[in-house]
């Protein structure tokens, strides 16, 4: 098995979790779901420590935790693979 490239691999699961982060904000406000639906995800991101939903802050901090997130699980990955 070859070694993977840490950088390259840490690269990726940033931009996919930004990515998603990003879908999910944008679900959120879309009204395809029941009440009940909305409250749900509204909390789920809610549960994110320092996040307020439709502050513009709150987006930022959520972007930047999630991030930081993405490269600890990106480096571990890469560490246990390699």
């Amino acid at each position: 098995m070859e070694k993977l490239s840490t950088f390259s691999y840490v690269w990726k699961c940033v931009l996919g979790t930004e990515i998603a982060y990003v879908v999910c904000l944008i679900g959120g406000y879309l009204p395809w779901r029941t009440e009940r639906g909305i409250e749900l995800h509204h909390a789920l991101f809610e549960a994110l420590p320092g996040f307020t939903w439709g502050s513009f802050m709150g987006i930022i901090w959520g972007a930047v935790l999630l991030g930081i997130i993405a490269i600890i699980f990106g480096w571990y990955m890469v560490w246990m693979h390699n």
